[in-house]
């Protein structure tokens, strides 16, 4: 069984979003709307600081989806729509997406997006990776660990994109993949473990 994560360095992440536009753009994400964020942590504005001038500070904290290993948001799923797949990864089945969001509501991580109107995007055409499905209005959406790429032996389009290699992705479960060592010998965090979701997005410093 492969249980599919990623490990983020946090002293590396310079807050630069390239990783929340190459997901934008692989995965054909509507204008409005972000699978993968990058936030300043205490701040209510983007690149803000904390502090007293001339001693300012900032740090990031990029979020998307956890796939996390026991996900309320499967628990919660009237349909069956949410599911783990045999990768690991937390997925969702658009044709059997009702959207009731309860799985927006359950997740700890506000990780999920609603399609409330006809998706619309700038340029007005689809883009990214042909074998991305298109999504209709009334259904959740989210980070898929870029399932086409990596379902190809491919990283996810944020991995291969990030200037500062600040993302690490594999199997965790091997301890052979580049994710094991490079998790190896670390105290690596998750978000919210105290939620018991137990995500397979773990950082570190």
């Amino acid at each position: 069984m492969t249980k599919l994560g990623m490990a983020i360095n946090l002293t590396r992440c310079v807050g630069c979003q390239t990783c929340a536009h190459a997901c934008k753009m692989q995965n054909n994400v509507p204008t409005g709307m972000r699978w993968n964020r990058v936030i300043t942590e205490g701040c209510d504005v983007p690149d803000g600081a904390l502090g007293e001038y001339p001693n300012l500070y900032r740090t990031y904290l990029p979020i998307a989806c956890q796939h996390c290993e026991n996900p309320a948001c499967q628990k919660v799923c009237p349909t069956g729509a949410t599911y783990k797949d045999d990768q690991g990864r937390v997925e969702v089945d658009y044709d059997k997406c009702i959207g009731c969001r309860m799985c927006m509501a359950a997740c700890p991580y506000n990780a999920r997006v609603f399609n409330w109107e006809d998706p619309v995007r700038d340029p007005d055409f689809n883009y990214g990776d042909k074998s991305v499905p298109v999504r209709q209005k009334g259904v959740v959406e989210k980070c898929t660990l870029c399932r086409e790429r990596t379902d190809r032996g491919e990283d996810p389009m944020c991995v291969a994109c990030c200037p500062t290699r600040a993302r690490v992705f594999g199997d965790l479960d091997d301890p052979s993949s580049e994710i094991s060592k490079h998790l190896a010998g670390k105290k690596p965090t998750q978000l919210l473990a105290e939620k018991g979701t137990e995500p397979q997005v773990y950082y570190y410093e």
